[in-house]
């Protein structure tokens, strides 16, 4: 005969807590939590230290999932474990969770019955943090949306360049002020005591992406075209071309603030989307038209492809070593990369990769975030970069 028993405070929090990290976008499998459960049991809830370390060994499945569940573990279970102290007697607790995007929600339903305050463990959690680092191809249309705010903010800086305009300068500059030095010396009876100096100014280099819209890339030209929109609209000196069978330049079309209608310009503009991909001779009409002669020279340049080639791979690679010659930095970025076992094995990319200076993933919020400080980095030293076979 089977004797019910009422459960333990340890395996309430435990079920709780891991209801909550489901609740926030973590996987939290039932064999997980039973092994979680089964250490706590053991542990207690005096060593917060031995409980993270138990609570993070069973639950979190991938590194990237350490983040949210920090701010988890922070708000709800030193919370719980406060309430669980201060009194012996049992007592509901009460979990909130708030997305930002949930405020309309949360005015319709203030007229329900208020909870107490005491002991009401309130999480609140942005909805974008949840996309940062889902994969591009995964997005639906709301969630490109929302990508869009993020994309906005994105610095794109990169190091500047120097001009050949002239600036005043505080300390010894490169050339003498001439002018302003014989003006100081009339207040002292022709003498020049004080000299004044000028400098070379600096002014932002030119930033040139390069987007894939062939049929390998469709799953992520949708949010990498939106990417291109916010570098354009947020930054000066941007010039945006998309490529697959033919090279279409879209600066023009994506200039516009509204990024419903940017699109809608480019999608007119773009006729070759979802084809086959030409990358070498796309290139060679860049550099014969815009490249060369001045759009590249001394620019940052980004190309988002997959590599995925139908072309001459001999003349891909020698386009690259031309752009190579006089780009200050070249950078592929390939949404492929994250793939577990990834290796540049495709035709375009094997061709192109000893003329990248960096080459990183794509597939993500998070990606691109790193690729605005690749972009941002302040130096031109070639960085051949092989993914690991």
């Amino acid at each position: 005969m089977n004797t019910a028993t009422a459960a333990s405070p340890a395996h309430n929090m435990a079920v709780a807590f891991a209801r909550v990290l489901r609740g926030v976008g973590l996987d939290a499998p039932l064999d997980s939590v039973i092994v979680f459960v089964s250490a706590l049991a053991q542990l207690g809830l005096k060593n917060r230290n031995d409980i993270y370390w138990a609570a993070h060994s069973t639950l979190v499945r991938r590194h990237e999932d350490t983040p949210m569940f920090d701010r988890a573990f922070a708000v709800f279970w030193d919370q719980s474990i406060a309430i669980n102290k201060s009194d012996d007697e049992p007592e509901t607790i009460s979990m909130t969770l708030l997305v930002d995007d949930e405020n309309e929600q949360d005015k319709n339903n203030q007229t329900a019955e208020p909870l107490d305050d005491e002991n009401t463990i309130t999480l609140r959690f942005s909805s974008i943090e949840t996309l940062r680092e889902k994969d591009f191809a995964e997005y639906n249309d709301a969630e490109l949306r929302e990508a869009e705010q993020f994309m906005s903010n994105l610095r794109l800086a990169g190091p500047p360049k120097k001009s050949l305009r002239l600036k005043n300068s505080n300390h010894h500059g490169a050339r003498h002020d001439i002018r302003r030095t014989m003006r100081a010396s009339l207040q002292h009876d022709g003498e020049p005591i004080e000299r004044y100096w000028r400098e070379p100014s600096t002014r932002l280099r030119r930033l040139v992406v390069l987007l894939d819209i062939s049929g390998s890339m469709e799953p992520y030209a949708r949010a990498l075209l939106r990417f291109m929109h916010a570098a354009v609209v947020g930054r000066q000196r941007v010039e945006a071309f998309t490529f697959g069978t033919r090279l279409t330049r879209i600066t023009k079309e994506l200039t516009s603030r509204d990024p419903d209608r940017a699109l809608a310009q480019t999608s007119s503009q773009v006729s070759d989307w979802s084809g086959g991909t030409r990358l070498g001779e796309c290139l060679r009409n860049f550099n014969d038209h815009w490249g060369i002669g001045g759009m590249a020279r001394g620019s940052i340049f980004v190309v988002l492809s997959d590599g995925w080639d139908r072309g001459d791979p001999e003349v891909l690679a020698e386009q690259m070593q031309r752009l190579n010659r006089v780009a200050f930095r070249m950078i592929w970025v390939n949404p492929l990369k994250v793939s577990p076992g990834y290796a540049p094995l495709a035709r375009g990319m094997a061709a192109a990769l000893p003329f990248i200076d960096d080459f990183v993933e794509g597939h993500s919020l998070d990606a691109l975030q790193c690729l605005t400080e690749v972009i941002s980095r302040n130096s031109n030293e070639r960085q051949r970069m092989m993914a690991n076979a």
